[in-house]
């Protein structure tokens, strides 16, 4: 079996006669129409530099095959193909409210793309699958291990809306978590929850973690995990450190199990940004 084929391209476009298709086919021998695909996928990038003008210096991921190139502009390919042969996991809408949409982000899927390709991304999902379709905008992640509800912007101005809402702590959000042992162990008799004010990454963090269930047979329990902040891996990293590792999860976890990260973002509530009407959403 061959290996499969990595590489990055950078062209400087010396004429205005030719397509990107045509660009990239002639250098990277691949067919047009495999450029084509990949461009659909994400990985080829359209560098405007500076001119008179700074304000028009942009780089931007370029799917139009006819897009019209000047001189002096770059084209950036970035072709992997283990990367444009992967298949997302199909997304569920829950609600589409417009200007901004929520989804259940499957298990595996991404939350945020790269230089190699968004197609297995959320947001890309939501722009190729919502009818109109229109752009999307993240303003919060979930670990692509992870699955449930996302918030994806369909406006700049909704996205940025949302965005000072999650930094200012004005949306509720909750989590379903599986973890190892009996988290009860941890609680006191007075507590309802316990709560972890642990920094991450030198910024402060908090979790409050409700116990649900616990399951004597597994030797797992059930939480209610409701975060303040929202920084990388919080809730994985907090629950490891109380020796509570997520069942399934392979970058904390005590290796036990080999099932899919039993995390998953259950609950939303805010105020809409458009209408100022209480928003509140549940898996």
């Amino acid at each position: 079996m061959t290996n499969p084929k990595k590489d990055e391209y950078h062209i400087i476009v010396e004429s205005s006669d030719k397509t990107a298709v045509e660009i990239l086919s002639q250098t990277s021998s691949l067919s047009k129409q495999k450029i084509k695909q990949a461009m659909q996928k994400g990985c080829v990038w359209l560098e405007k530099p500076s001119g008179e003008n700074a304000q028009k210096q942009y780089t931007q991921r370029l799917r139009r095959a006819k897009k019209i190139l000047s001189i002096g502009d770059v084209l950036h390919f970035y072709y992997d193909e283990t990367v444009l042969n992967s298949e997302p996991s199909e997304a569920i809408l829950i609600s589409d409210q417009g200007d901004y949409s929520i989804w259940n982000k499957p298990s595996g899927m991404l939350s945020q793309g790269s230089k190699w390709g968004d197609h297995c991304t959320i947001n890309r999902w939501a722009e190729t699958h919502l009818k109109p379709e229109r752009p999307a905008f993240i303003v919060h992640r979930l670990d692509r291990a992870a699955s449930g509800l996302i918030i994806i912007a369909h406006k700049k101005q909704i996205a940025s809306a949302f965005s000072k809402m999650f930094q200012s702590h004005e949306i509720e959000k909750h989590y379903r978590v599986s973890v190892e042992g009996d988290f009860s162990k941890v609680m006191t008799d007075a507590e309802t929850r316990k709560t972890i004010k642990s920094d991450i990454g030198y910024k402060h963090a908090v979790s409050h973690c409700r116990l649900v269930a616990y399951d004597e047979n597994s030797n797992e329990s059930i939480l209610d995990v409701e975060i303040e902040t929202g920084r990388k891996h919080q809730i994985r990293k907090h629950l490891a450190e109380l020796k509570f590792p997520v069942v399934g999860d392979r970058l904390y976890g005590s290796g036990k199990n080999s099932v899919d990260l039993k995390l998953q973002a259950v609950l939303l509530r805010f105020f809409c940004p458009v209408s100022g009407d209480k928003q509140l959403f549940e898996l």
